[in-house]
């Protein structure tokens, strides 16, 4: 049975204020939550006990057996499945995140959390460890983002920073940004380090940011001389990019 004090805080977990003050952050789906288990503090876990049951020894302070009903009301989704779990938010620093010796993403006031979860999984899948964010962009660890991220937060560390100071205290390797005017992301030689520079949904990157770019991206259209639509979704784009990069 889940207390109406423990519905209240979960609740409270949509917002990133009461995030960043509990440093608590919610899962959920049967195999979301399975794959986030082993790499994350879990405080608290509700479960229906046929998902508990299929479990075996669960890592986790407190585990709370729940009927459908009482996860229903303490869900974010739709359709809510057996689990919900408040993890402890990881604490990563920056320095980890180093662009002389392997690819870096960074994204320059991304606003959408399914964009930026989408693009946490595209960075597992192309072996991108590490994604710079600017202060303002999306936070990684919202209800949508985490959902959208399909576990891949368990293996991918999203940090927040300035990021102008960030590129300006790593100038010496090449930095990589998308833009409309570009070469050719399939033409160009691209390095196996660096920073790629992903901008925001509407105004792409700031003007402060596009100074420090080394190397203007450009994924064309085929055919050429085909009408397009004006620009790609940003996860889309970060997806070509990222593999044109692990293609060289």
């Amino acid at each position: 049975m889940v207390s109406k004090a423990k519905m209240k805080e979960i609740r409270a977990l949509a917002y990133k204020k009461f995030r960043d003050e509990r440093g608590l952050f919610v899962a959920e789906g049967n195999k979301l939550v399975a794959d986030m288990l082993p790499a994350f503090t879990c405080e608290w876990l509700i479960a229906h006990p046929r998902w508990m049951a299929a479990q075996g020894d669960i890592p986790v302070k407190e585990l709370i057996p729940a009927a459908g009903d009482d996860i229903r009301k303490i869900s974010f989704l739709k359709t809510p499945q057996d689990v919900l779990a408040v993890f402890r938010k990881p604490q990563y620093t920056i320095e980890e995140a180093h662009p002389a010796s392997q690819l870096i993403l960074a994204l320059d006031g991304l606003q959408d959390p399914g964009n930026l979860g989408t693009i946490v999984r595209v960075a597992c899948w192309f072996g991108i460890e590490h994604i710079v964010c600017s202060t303002d962009t999306a936070d990684a660890f919202s209800p949508k983002t985490v959902q959208a991220a399909m576990g891949s937060l368990a293996r991918i560390k999203v940090h927040y920073t300035d990021l102008e100071t960030y590129i300006k205290k790593n100038k010496s390797v090449p930095v990589y940004g998308a833009f409309l005017d570009g070469d050719s992301v399939f033409n160009k030689t691209l390095s196996r380090h660096g920073i790629i520079v992903m901008g925001n949904e509407g105004n792409g990157i700031r003007p402060e940011i596009e100074a420090l770019i080394s190397e203007r991206l450009y994924i064309p259209p085929y055919p050429p001389e085909r009408k397009m639509t004006e620009s790609l979704n940003v996860a889309m784009a970060a997806a070509i990019v990222c593999a044109a990069f692990r293609n060289q």
